[in-house]
């Protein structure tokens, strides 16, 4: 028979709750932020009033070596400066009763700190999401923290009278019947059946501290918590908290800091960055690597050459992506790479369609700027161009990792900058060649997908072409800067051949109407003044005002074709189509130059 690597330990959640507490249960960052919505919450605790089962807890022992680390989840005056166990599977859960038990604040998937409250109803035994109202409610109790902590503190019983006393007080403003003794009665019990659930059964593994590194990070792998496997990107996450805590606390530092505006810090208008993110730069710039199994492997302890395991390659791993992770993190290559992507006319997230052509992007600005030496300027120029192109041709799109370690293998036979500007431009020119601008970028944008990379493509390139928005003398870039207008920009999405319009000739489907052929970005003003007028009424206006030169100019900036407005729509589409892919081939030309 085999050895057990665990134990099962019968466990209350009171105990749980209190082991967190004073520190003697670590919770490492392992999911976190905190992501369970406030209703899976009401409905553990209904679960729980109702005698059903909740899942289990798996900790590990913790190992010898293991130094003083942060644990908990925010509690002062802890028992225990280091945890004796460590939380692999079910930090969640156990976070979620800590918090609502006794008022403790999380961080929410925006790193924004707030409470979790729980509302509950002694005479019906109901669980609520708390709201305002049932703050103004007294047959409800607003926060189960309120009831938990009145018993830590000894003054349950005032509590109880002050909850009668409430109810009562407003049952006599409506002119009801006061609280029968029976009522009084199932008020203490079903306080009390609240209070018991510091009692309630949750079953507990322990992984010994004897187990293996390999093996637990395999059953790590493998459990399942809540329906989801947990994978590489958690264990690597617990990895470094549980080995390199103050790494992890900078890693949620930079996240944190990607969402609130502040000058000296990650933020940004492009992407809110998440530690996974963070993992997988650090992996392809220290390791070349863009799988993350590989990178599970390496913080394991595994060398990739010859399979084996050690202590010692753990370390010199560790250290590896330490040293890369300083690289992703530092604020100057940050903010730098980011101009990049403003340079090639990317300066919105609503311009980003997949994270993924940020992550890797990221990746080989530092691999130019570190392994190859490239100077500021031809930097700035050859990862603007890369990112043009991969953005719009879809190139971290689908199976990404599997682009992406090709392209660490290309490199692996580049040796010097000039080599490496020959390769970028040799993939660049395999993909935008000139059947890409005359016949596959007009076929993507025969689409009315409301996230689609080839228009994303055709704005960026309008960017770049410094181009006015349709009928005024402003850049379309002006409305898309952080800050034109707080969260919202100052521009509306308008159908060139309104949508009422079309129905009433016979388009009845959003996917007729919709096409992406048939947008424009226009400022506020504009779009109201043309509303749903049939483009040859709207066109007449604004070709009297602006004047034949500067309106046929504004039409071939936005790819119309000439008396665009007396098209039948389908053929209309078709023309703008191959009018668009050939802005944004002027784009990259502009790029080039």
């Amino acid at each position: 028979m085999a050895t057990e690597l665990f134990k099962n330990i019968p466990s209350k959640v009171g105990d749980l709750v209190r082991d967190v507490r004073i520190g003697k249960i670590g919770l490492p960052d392992l999911q976190r932020p905190f992501v369970w919505k406030d209703n899976k919450i009401r409905e553990l605790y209904d679960s729980m009033l109702k005698g059903y089962p909740i899942g289990y807890i798996m900790l590990w022992e913790s190992p010898a070596d293991y130094d003083e680390k942060k644990s908990g989840i925010g509690i002062n005056g802890k028992i225990y400066t280091e945890p004796k166990e460590l939380v692999i599977d079910g930090q969640q859960r156990l976070t979620a009763l800590v918090a609502s038990m006794y008022g403790v604040k999380v961080k929410d998937k925006n790193f924004v700190e707030r409470e979790i409250k729980i509302s509950f109803n002694p005479l019906t035994r109901e669980f609520a999401v708390w709201t305002s109202a049932f703050e103004r409610t007294p047959e409800w109790i607003p926060k189960v923290s309120d009831v938990f902590l009145a018993k830590e503190n000894n003054t349950i019983s005032a509590f109880r009278r002050k909850y009668i006393r409430a109810v009562n007080e407003a049952r006599n403003k409506r002119a009801e019947k006061a609280l029968t003794d029976a009522e009084e009665d199932l008020i203490e019990n079903n306080i009390n059946d609240l209070l018991n659930l510091s009692e309630y059964s949750l079953p507990t593994l322990e992984i010994s501290y004897n187990a293996r590194e390999e093996d637990v990070a395999d059953i790590f792998v493998r459990v399942n918590s809540g329906g989801q496997s947990l994978t590489e990107n958690n264990f690597i996450q617990t990895l470094i908290s549980v080995y390199e805590n103050e790494t992890s606390d900078q890693m949620n530092l930079f996240c944190e800091q990607s969402r609130i505006p502040a000058s000296g810090t990650s933020y940004n208008n492009i992407i809110a960055i998440e530690p996974s993110h963070l993992i997988r730069m650090a992996v392809g710039v220290g390791f070349c690597r863009a799988r993350l199994r590989y990178a599970y492997m390496l913080l394991r302890g595994k060398n990739l050459e010859t399979g084996k395991y050690s202590a010692e390659e753990r370390q010199e791993n560790l250290a590896k992506f330490k040293e890369a992770l300083l690289k992703v993190m530092d604020l100057n290559n940050w903010h730098a790479f980011l101009n990049c992507i403003g340079e090639a006319g990317y300066i919105s997230k609503t311009q980003i369609a997949s994270s993924n052509a940020v992550v890797f992007s990221y990746v080989l600005y530092l691999i130019a700027k570190y392994d190859y030496k490239l100077d500021a300027v031809r930097l700035k120029k050859t990862i603007a161009k890369w990112f043009f192109m991969g953005a719009i041709t879809y190139f971290y799109t689908g199976s990404t990792e599997s682009e992406v370690e090709k392209q660490f293998a290309d490199l692996r036979n580049v040796h010097d900058a000039e080599q490496f500007i020959a390769y970028i431009e040799r993939t660049i020119t395999t993909r935008f060649t000139e059947d890409y601008f005359r016949l596959t970028l007009p076929n993507e944008l025969n689409s009315a997908a409301a996230i689609s990379p080839a228009w994303n493509g055709y704005i960026a390139a309008q960017v770049v072409l410094n181009i006015p928005m349709l009928f005024s003398a402003t850049p379309v870039s002006k409305y898309f800067i952080l800050g034109a207008s707080g969260t919202k920009n100052a521009v509306d999405k308008h159908h060139i051949f309104p949508k009422n319009y079309l129905t009433q000739i016979g388009y009845m489907t959003d996917r007729e109407r919709n096409q992406i052929a048939n947008f424009t970005y226009l400022d506020y003003v504009t779009n109201i003044d043309i509303s749903d007028d049939p483009p040859v009424e709207y066109v007449e206006r604004y070709r009297n005002r602006m004047g034949e030169t500067e309106y046929h100019k504004t039409c071939e900036d936005h790819a119309l074709p000439p008396d665009f407005e007396k098209m039948e729509y389908i053929e209309f589409l078709k023309e703008r189509r191959l009018r668009m892919a050939q802005i944004v081939q002027k784009a990259y030309k502009k790029l080039c130059e």
